[in-house]
């Protein structure tokens, strides 16, 4: 059976996850501990030399990067996945590609930012985030959720039209993530909270909250991290991107 790497506290893992469960494909679920850095360890680092998940073994074919997996999925499972989650039309294909390629820099990176300056640089600098540098990032947050609504949902029920998309999953997680650290994300954004209703009924609402569960229980990764005997291990890599 196919084996899925996953932690449900990354949105990537959690795209993956949805996708899988809610196209009712097959995997083996493996759990990659990252607050304990399970994915540093020498058994991990035989499955990936990149030390991230999501990883996929399909067979003896492994495979990194999130993007590169929901595409794989879609592919391979062509005949039981519907053409509207990566479709075969270009231009329709080319819209969640769109997608794909700019959220890296935009809405994954500042969501991402958003969590880890509210959430586990306490932890990790022993102190709160600076006004201002918290400050900054909701500001980027909010251009990329603007940019979310005014180019790629505009007045369509999904972001490639009327049916949901990878792209649409891989939006989700990404705002759930800043969500997951108490920053009510979709405060005065109707349109947002509107599609977000509509993915959960597509996807199910019991996965959707499955999915989500962890990251909806990020006030306790403090406690959590600070009780790792690992964490001097993994402060240096957190720092890199915090300072």
């Amino acid at each position: 059976m196919m084996e899925l790497y996953l932690d449900l506290l990354s949105q990537p893992c959690r795209s993956v996850f949805m996708f899988a469960k809610a196209l009712r494909i097959p995997f083996e679920f493996k759990r990659v501990d990252l607050l304990t850095g399970q994915q540093y360890s020498e058994e991990f680092g035989k499955i990936s030399i990149i030390r991230r998940v999501p990883v996929m073994k399909d067979g003896s074919f492994i495979l990194t990067e999130s993007i590169a997996i929901l595409k794989y999925l879609a592919q391979k499972y062509s005949s039981s996945v519907a053409d509207h989650w990566y479709p075969a039309d270009l231009q329709q294909q080319a819209r969640v590609n769109e997608y794909l390629s700019w959220q890296h820099l935009n809405l994954r990176s500042h969501g991402s930012k958003v969590f880890l300056l509210r959430t586990l640089f306490p932890v990790i600098m022993g102190s709160e985030a600076p006004k201002e540098k918290m400050d900054a990032a909701i500001e980027d947050l909010n251009q990329s959720l603007d940019l979310l609504e005014g180019k790629f949902l505009q007045n369509k029920p999904f972001i490639i039209g009327d049916k949901i998309s990878v792209a649409d999953l891989v939006a989700i997680v990404e705002i759930m993530q800043a969500v997951g650290s108490g920053l009510d994300v979709f405060e005065n954004r109707p349109k947002l909270i509107a599609w977000r209703e509509r993915l959960k009924k597509e996807v199910g609402e019991k996965l959707f909250d499955e999915a989500h569960e962890m990251i909806m229980q990020a006030s306790s990764l403090p406690q959590q991290m600070q009780n790792s005997p690992e964490l001097e291990k993994i402060k240096p890599k957190f720092r890199k991107y915090l300072i």
